[in-house]
């Protein structure tokens, strides 16, 4: 499965592509919002993790211009933030399939968990659409 990781800090970046790529994934990293547009048209990912203070081009603007894509529309999009949960709902009514916080991804040990929830998560993405994501077109 390949993965858009669209991430600022280059700190959160590598950590989280490191732990992708150590469960399996075949990651691609943009590092503003405008990278992550780029890639997302070009690669076609299968799932998208996007910050949401990205510079450039804003993560729910990124999210707004991905959903309204022709090519880009389905491609699941899973918001990373360390804002609080507050913005779960706008972020779904955006387009977004689910909202993680950050902090709920890396632990105070230095323990990145972001496989583990990624695959509870797309668990719930298979239940709620009866395949691991929406196939996109």
């Amino acid at each position: 499965m390949k993965i858009l990781l669209a991430e600022d800090s280059r700190t959160l970046r590598l950590s989280n592509e490191r732990a992708l790529r150590k469960a399996g994934y075949e990651v691609i990293c943009a590092e503003d919002g405008e990278a992550a547009l780029r890639y997302a048209k070009e690669q076609m990912p299968d799932l998208i993790l996007l910050d949401l203070l990205l510079p450039r081009v804003n993560g729910l603007e990124v999210l707004t211009r991905l959903k309204h894509g022709r090519g880009t529309a389905k491609i699941p999009v899973i918001a990373l933030s360390g804002l609080s949960v507050r913005n779960r709902q706008k972020l779904m009514d955006a387009g977004a399939e689910d909202y993680l916080e950050k902090s709920a991804i890396l632990t105070e040990t230095g323990i990145n968990r972001l496989p583990e929830v990624l695959q509870a998560l797309m668990e719930r993405l298979h239940r709620r659409y009866g395949t691991a994501f929406p196939q996109h077109s």
